[in-house]
């Protein structure tokens, strides 16, 4: 019936938090009592329920520490959405799309988290498909996002009809699978999508490309992890980095394309790649990108000023543990992203939950996922 195998709750996991966050917050007495009313509560379910000063805490260290929050985040103020008690997709899909609009702010991203019902022994918490709650459809025809192919193969097999006549930038369902509903296709309000329409300060011509990205990277389909305790649907958002749509998802092969048009258009070399001709287009690029979301207003940050922050987070980061908050991604998880399947509630083998280090996740998000 359901392939799932969460690893087990131990009284260490547990306990190495509880002691972590009494340590942080020492108002909240003694860590004595609470660690016996949990231990008790493993012991009798199998599990326990962190309160939510607990989950607040533990939400922003595990992004903190996870290397996806971008710098001028404020991640002690970072605003936790508590929606344990939702475990139906309809429920699911309606407060991810009420997380966006939240998130945009009109275009003043603001950072939150929302986390939803987490794995327990007789009930396992709906899980998210999407990579993130906003992506564009890759066409057969070639036109869109071709990182999503198969994706939108799959979504266009449960029922999903893009609206009118396919462009390359539809936005695709958002797929949540519960146990006991298995997956449902929800469409994404197209007025809570708030995109940027893409110009170039110094290339008048650039804005005839039509090229545009949404404003927000809502980043759906991290397993958040406190305690010992699984959250397998916890979606957040920072602000994007321009890079990451100029170089990764405009300019790139396998996602649109964009560097080879952009560099005929600067009457650039491109027969050879020692002419680097995809390097100057990239530049121009990432240019469009971050003019274009300064002058609409919407927060963005650079990739050099990202660099800065990074090298300071390694600097300053805990050495990594097993009791420390964290957001994971399982291959499965990254599967379901560019595959659209497989479903997680399935008859086939059971899916376990493992931590994966921070080089394994980034490769993940980056390879096609495997036929």
């Amino acid at each position: 019936m359901t392939a799932i195998d969460n690893e087990p709750i131990t009284l260490g996991a547990a306990e190495g938090f509880l002691r972590m966050f009494h340590i942080a917050h020492p108002e909240a007495g003694p860590v004595g009592p609470r660690l016996t009313q949990v231990r008790d509560e493993i012991a009798e379910t199998g599990t326990y329920r962190h309160t939510t000063h607990e989950l607040s805490y533990g939400t922003r260290v595990a992004l903190r520490d996870s290397g996806w929050c971008t710098s001028g985040v404020p991640w002690r103020r970072l605003k936790v959405r508590d929606l344990r008690g939702f475990r139906n997709a309809a429920a699911v899909a309606a407060e991810c799309v009420e997380h966006l609009r939240l998130a945009t702010n009109g275009g003043e991203i603001r950072p939150l988290v929302t986390v939803f019902a987490p794995d327990a022994p007789a009930a396992p918490g709906p899980v998210i498909w999407n990579e993130q709650l906003v992506r564009y459809a890759g066409h057969a025809d070639g036109t869109g996002d071709r990182r999503y192919r198969e994706f939108t193969e799959a979504v266009l097999g449960m029922g999903w009809r893009p609206p009118g006549t396919p462009t390359p930038f539809d936005v695709l369902p958002l797929v949540v699978e519960t146990a006991h509903e298995g997956p449902k296709l929800f469409a994404i309000p197209p007025d809570v999508v708030h995109e940027v329409c893409l110009e170039h300060p110094d290339l008048p011509w650039f804005g005839a490309m039509d090229l545009r990205w949404h404003a927000v990277p809502l980043i759906t389909n991290l397993r958040l992890s406190i305690g010992g305790v699984d959250y397998p649907a916890a979606p957040f958002n920072t602000w994007f980095v321009g890079s990451e749509i100029g170089a990764r998802s405009l300019a790139d092969e396998n996602a649109y394309g964009a560097a080879r048009p952009v560099a005929e258009a600067l009457g650039l070399d491109t027969s050879a790649e020692r002419s680097l001709w995809r390097d100057r287009a990239v530049v121009e690029l990432n240019r469009a990108v971050l003019h274009s979301f300064d002058l609409a207003g919407v927060t963005v940050t650079d990739h050099h000023a990202e660099s800065l922050h990074r090298l300071s987070w390694l600097r300053s980061r805990q050495k990594h543990a097993g009791i420390r908050p964290a957001f994971r991604l399982d291959p499965m998880a990254a599967r379901r992203a560019r595959a659209g399947g497989p479903a997680r509630f399935s008859g086939g083998p059971a899916e376990t939950t493992r931590p994966h280090s921070r080089g394994r996740l980034a490769e993940l998000l980056r390879r096609p996922a495997e036929r």
